[in-house]
Formats: C-alpha cells, sequence, structure tokens
C-alpha cells in the first residue's frame, strides 16, 4: 500500500524538474556554453587547459541559467501573453513566482562564486556583467524602445570575452574582435526572429523593432545594413593571428550568404518566408564559422 501511494510523486518530481530546467532555456544555455569555449579555445590554442575549460563552461553554464530564469520571472505576465510562451513554467502556474527566483539566484550565485575559485576573478565578473546586463537594461528597455535589440546584443556577445579571460586572464584586441562578430551576427538574428512573432510581441507589449515599423522597410533595411558590417568584422581574426586563409575564405562566403539573405529581406520586407530564411541561415552561420576559426 505505501509503495502505491509512493508511485505517484515520482512523476510529479520529473515533470517539476523538467520545469525548472525549462526556467533554464538549455537550448540558449547551450550557445553560450558553446561560444564560451571559442573564445577559451582561440586564447589557449594548443596549450589548452582542458580542466579550466571544464570549470569555466560548468560556471558559465551556471550564470547563463539564472539570467535565464530571472528573466521569465521579470516577464512572466508577458509570456503568457504570448503563444509561443504562454506554456512556460510560470505563465502556465506550474511553478511559483518564488520558488522560481530563488532558483535563478542561486544559480547566479554559485555560478559567480564558482568561477571565481575555480577559473579567475575577471571571468566571474565578465559573466555577472552579462547576467546583469541583460536583466537590468535589456529585460526592462524592451517595452520602451526598439533600441532595446541593440542593447540585448552586448550581453549576448560577452560569452566568447568570458571564454577569453578565463584562458588569458586578460583581455586583448582579439577577444573584442570576438565579441564584435557575435554582435553584429545578433542583430539580423533577432530582428528575423521578431519579424516573424510580431504579433506575440506586440500583444506582449514589447517595442522590438518590426513592432514599431509594421511594414517592415527598417527591420529589413537594417537586418542588411548589419549583415554588411559583419563581413569586414569577421575577417579580422586573419589579421590578428588568430586564423588562417581557410578561416578568410570561410567567414567570406558565410558574410556573402548572410548579406544576400538580409537584402532579399530588405526588398520584401513583409515576407515571413524571407524572415524565417534568414533565421534559418544565422541558425548555421555561427557554429560553421566558429568551426572555421578553430580549425583553420
Amino acid at each position: 500500500m505505501s509503495a502505491s501511494v509512493g508511485l505517484p510523486a515520482h512523476p510529479l518530481a520529473r515533470a517539476r524538474l523538467a520545469d525548472f530546467l525549462a526556467l533554464t532555456k538549455p537550448r540558449i544555455t547551450l550557445l553560450v556554453v558553446l561560444t564560451t569555449s571559442v573564445g577559451f579555445l582561440a586564447a589557449a590554442g594548443s596549450s589548452a587547459d582542458l580542466v579550466l575549460l571544464v570549470h569555466t563552461l560548468a560556471g558559465t553554464a551556471l550564470v547563463a541559467a539564472a539570467a535565464s530564469a530571472l528573466n521569465q520571472v521579470a516577464e512572466r505576465e508577458a509570456d503568457a501573453e504570448m503563444r509561443r510562451t504562454a506554456r512556460r513554467p510560470l505563465p502556465a502556474g506550474r511553478l511559483a513566482t518564488g520558488e522560481a527566483a530563488v532558483f535563478g539566484a542561486a544559480l547566479a550565485l554559485s555560478g559567480a562564486l564558482y568561477l571565481a575559485a575555480a577559473v579567475n576573478p575577471l571571468a566571474s565578473a565578465l559573466a555577472v556583467l552579462t547576467a546583469a546586463s541583460y536583466l537590468l537594461l535589456y529585460t526592462p528597455l524592451k517595452k520602451v524602445t526598439s533600441l532595446a535589440t541593440v542593447v540585448g546584443a552586448v550581453p549576448g556577445a560577452m560569452p566568447p570575452m568570458i571564454g577569453w579571460a578565463a584562458a588569458r586572464g586578460t583581455l586583448g584586441v582579439e577577444a573584442w574582435i570576438l565579441f564584435a562578430i557575435v554582435f553584429f551576427w545578433q542583430m539580423p538574428h533577432f530582428l528575423a526572429i521578431a519579424a516573424i512573432y510580431r504579433h506575440d510581441y506586440q500583444r506582449a507589449g514589447f517595442r522590438v523593432l518590426p513592432v514599431v515599423d509594421p511594414a517592415g522597410a527598417s527591420t529589413g533595411r537594417q537586418s542588411a545594413l548589419y549583415g554588411l558590417a559583419l563581413i569586414p568584422i569577421s575577417l579580422l581574426p586573419s589579421f590578428v593571428g588568430l586564423a588562417g586563409p581557410g578561416y578568410f575564405f570561410a567567414a567570406l562566403l558565410l558574410g556573402i550568404g548572410f548579406v544576400l539573405l538580409s537584402v532579399r529581406l530588405a526588398l520584401d520586407p513583409s515576407s515571413l518566408g524571407k524572415a524565417r530564411s534568414l533565421f534559418r541561415f544565422s541558425l548555421i552561420y555561427l557554429p560553421l564559422l566558429w568551426t572555421a576559426l578553430l580549425v583553420g
């Protein structure tokens, strides 16, 4: 009898664990971890300390997961208004706001302390700055101005700098180049997402560019301009000794592809199909570029 009474608790416990995991936005956390690893490996070269790398990625993952969880706490009411987020744990009522906030705060504190103790203070400080700017600047600004996307691209571009700082204990021009690559990549990526989900963002009260520019002309134009700017920036690693000629040609080809898809959207800004094509290409652009950087 006691065993049968205890059985239902297991599915419930698994469901709660799944909800807490969902708070961390695993796919975004994975992207942060992968981008951090690129910065670390680019800085360390062939002498990479794999144990230090593991410590770096573990601590960074904790802070990134914390930022995602606390972001969902802050945006729980807006998430309830959007179809693609309404079933998240907080708007769906499967988790309480207080327990999600405690969970996020615990992750943030443990991640920051872990990085400071197991890696170095600079990596920890950069991780904390990333989470703080994401939560305290980007998150509230989303309902105020379309420029919030530019602000949000700053913390989104910092993971490779965390990796670089972890490997070398300092920041050089190479780290800033990696930052710039991710920054300029993010803009067409995010604008494409916002164009696809424009009505969702509008219901939630987020003033992303496609909401304040419903015709899409400015969205398409900015996507193309950021894509054009990304080409010379993505070539810089070949000029500072981070990569060889193989990377140069790979980055050039990827950049041209990115620009062509951005221009297609600019020429037909109301096309959801063209926005989706740009978004899908953005998903493969960065992994291919990082692979070329580390291999070529």
